[in-house]
This record gives C-alpha cells, structure tokens and sequence, in this order.
C-alpha cells in the first residue's frame, strides 16, 4: 500500500478524532498544571492519544470489528454496549456536542452572542453539509484527509507560532487538582476526549478506507491500521502539546475560567480580530470533522443491524436527531449524558486491553465476562453518583477499592473478576479432560 495513502487515511483519522473538546481540554490542562505540565499532558496523551489509536487496533484484529470483540462476552451484551457507544457518541451527546461548541466558538462572535435563534440557524446549515460529506462515506479519506485536515493543521499551527510572541512571564504553581500525582490527575483528564470510546466506533471506517484502497487480508490489515494510527498518534501528541503549552503560558497573563476562554484570549492577544477568525476556523473544522465521522460510523453501525434500514436512512435520522438534541443547548446536554460516559468508559477500556491480552486465555469467555461484570459494577456506582445517587452497600466496596482517590477504583475489581473468570474456565476444562479419560 503507498505510503500517500496511509498518510492520508491517518489524517483522516486525526481529524475524526480532534473535535473541540481535544482542542479545549489541553489548553485547560496546560491552565491548572502549571510547572508540573509535562507528567500531566504526559497522561493526558496516554488516555487521549494511546487509547483511541489501541481501540482503533483492536478492532482491526477482529473479522467482526467491535461487535465480534464484544461478543466474546455475549451477544445480548455485545448488541446493547455497541449500540449504547454508538448513540452516546452520536445523536446523544458527542454530535451534538460539537455542533454546539462549533457554534459558540464559530459564529456566536459574529452573531451578536449565543442565542437559540442563531443556533437553529447555524444548526440546520451545520448538520445539512454534514448530511451531505456523509452521504458518501468511500469519498471520506478524500473530502477529510487530503483537504480538512491539511487546513485544520494550518490553523492550529498559526495559534502555535503566534504562541511564540506571548510575552515571557514565570510559569504558574499547579492548580490543587494537579498538584499531588499530575501524571494519573492528566490520565483521567484525557477521558473527557471520548475518544477510547469513539475508537471502537471508528475501526470499521479504518478497515473499510484501507480495504478501498487495496488492502486484502486481515493481518494486513491489522498491520496498515498500526500505520495510519501511528500517523495520526503523532498529530494528536503533537498537537496537544503544543495546545497545552499555549494554556502554561497563558495562566500568568489573566484570569479564564476555561480552556475555551484561554485560547479565545490568546488568539486574540496574538493576532486581534484575526486571530478570533482563526480560532474560529480551528474549532468549526473540528466540529465538523469529528460530526462526520460520527455520523457515517452510526450509519455503517445501524444499517447493518437494523433490519429494513439502509444506510441513507440511517444518516437521515442521525442527523436529524442530532439536529434537535443540538439545539437543546450545550450545559443541558452535558448534564444529561456524563453519567452515561462515566459509566461506559472503564468497559471500553477493559475490553480494549482484553482484545490484547487475549491470547494468554485463548479468549476464554469467563474471563470476559468476569472482568466485565467486575468493572460494570464499580462504573454503575460512578454514573449513578454522577447522577448524585448514592447507593450506600456499594459506596462502602468501592471506597475500599485501591486507586480511587484517583478516579480509577475499577482497576483491581477487572483484574478480579479476569482471574475468578480464568479459574472457572481451568476448572471446566479440567473437568471435561477427566471426563474424556473416564469415558475413554
């Protein structure tokens, strides 16, 4: 395979990935961490970066991408999670997401502020052009990799170089969240990215672009997956850094109450109205971006799982239900849908390194299940306090679990759970080996 392509279907993938949350979040990190930046955007780009490009992996090392993997636990459990990602990240909350945060960021400064009439406005274009990218989605790598992301990159890079000219001032302390343990406060940050989640989603569109592009077989194509993510990995790393450095710089200068204030400043105190225009661009085309991948990936999804649904109706009804959750506003929305993000990212990530380690237990059901239904436990509690709803049997097991000062008490309960699903399945083969030789 040529190496323009893989380049290209990497971009691609960048540019699905760097939505404006990835733009907003460093630039936030970069704000609180102050002289301890570099362990914290370090674990940042561990979960932001790592995780996405493994899921991405992941899924190409299975024939029936995400729906096989999760299968390995059941298919009941495999159709209800799969599908729960693909709407959590779609219509629910991450299109409408970024739709909103591309309106605030994109038109709201010209428009006289945010206000719902602006927003059905800008909405029904925004979603109508997305409807329209994502009509043909073997056109994606094209539209997206050879021309949105080369000037997504330009944009970002003019904020970088303007960086440069700030003035020098002394870096920051750290904020309180990030001054005890920064590497492990900046790995739970990089969850905010949804985009371990949005990997499982995005793995078939990879597979489908390579296989357009002339890649046979699935170690081949597990292998050119590894290319291209590597591509975009590199982009994301590199980009978050250099964001997350704009927000350390920034901190001495004013007072912003987020990333999205900071960087509006700096694109300001940089190059004036100019360079409002340009952050502007950024954000818009990552919205955009990120709102089509989404959508053909929903529409891949659904259309093969729904009966008497094609992929044109699909896309239909995504965008039009994303066009209504969209203008229901961006603080409602996020009220709504983290307790269900909560819930859904520690399982995305057990059964993401499970797709690795898998071969150490020949992919035994048991274990999949065991540290499944461990770590559900443990992210039900977290959604439903998220909700602030306390169960009080549960919160004493979980404030007795290892790491939950740090936000990941579901670690040792997934390990647990593989170990007690690895004795079950060793003492069912045991049990049928003997049975074997009392027959024989």
């Amino acid at each position: 395979m040529k190496n323009s392509n893989i380049i290209a279907v990497g971009f691609m993938l960048f540019a699905m990935f760097f939505g404006a949350g990835n733009l907003i979040y460093p630039a936030a990190l970069g704000m609180e961490a102050g002289t301890n930046y570099l362990p914290a955007i370090l674990g940042f780009i561990l979960t932001g970066v790592g995780m996405p490009i493994v899921a991405v992996t992941a899924v190409s090392l299975s024939k029936g991408g995400a729906m096989e993997l999760a299968g390995r636990v059941h298919p009941a459990f495999a159709l209800g999670f799969i599908s729960l990602i693909y709407l959590a990240i779609g219509p629910f909350f991450g299109i409408p997401r970024a739709a909103n945060v591309a309106y605030e960021m994109g038109a709201a400064p010209w428009s006289g502020g945010v206000n719902p009439g602006a927003l059905l406005v800008f909405s029904i274009v925004f979603f109508v052009i997305v409807f329209l990218v994502s009509w043909n989605p073997s056109r994606l790598v094209d539209v997206i990799g050879q021309w949105l992301t080369p000037i997504l990159f330009l944009s970002i890079l003019s904020l970088v170089i303007g960086s440069l000219f700030l003035p020098s001032s002394n870096i920051g302390t750290p904020g309180e969240k990030y001054s005890n343990a920064p590497f492990f406060t900046g790995f739970i940050e990089g969850y905010l990215t949804m985009d371990a989640i949005a990997g499982l989603a995005f793995g078939i569109i990879v597979i489908t672009s390579l296989k357009d592009k002339g890649t046979t077989g699935q170690k081949e194509v597990t292998k050119q997956t590894v290319k291209a993510g590597s591509v975009t990995a590199i982009g994301l790393g590199l980009v978050y850094g250099a964001i997350g450095w704009i927000g350390v710089k920034m901190e001495p200068l004013g007072a912003y109450e987020s990333g999205s204030m900071l960087l509006a400043s700096a694109a300001e105190m940089m190059f004036g109205t100019v360079g409002t225009m340009i952050l502007g661009v950024v954000v818009t085309l990552a919205c955009f971006t990120t709102c089509v991948g989404l959508t053909v990936a929903c529409g891949q999804y659904f259309s093969k799982r729904v009966p008497g649904m094609t992929y044109f109706r699909v896309i239909t009804g995504i965008t039009v239900l994303s066009f209504g959750v969209t203008n229901l506003g961006l603080n409602q929305i996020i009220t709504y849908s983290v307790p269900v993000l909560t819930f859904l990212y520690p399982i995305a990530i057990v059964l993401i390194v499970l797709a690795f380690l898998g071969g150490l237990f020949r992919h035994s059901a048991y274990v999949y299940r065991g540290a499944i239904a461990f770590t559900a436990v443990v992210s039900l509690y977290d959604g439903l306090q998220a909700l602030n709803i306390d169960i009080a049997p549960l919160s004493s097991f979980v404030q007795a679990m290892p790491f939950v000062s740090l936000g990941l008490a579901w670690i040792v309960p997934a390990i647990t759970g593989g170990v007690l699903g690895g004795i079950i399945e060793y003492l069912k083969q045991t049990s049928s080996y003997e049975l074997s030789k009392e027959k024989g």
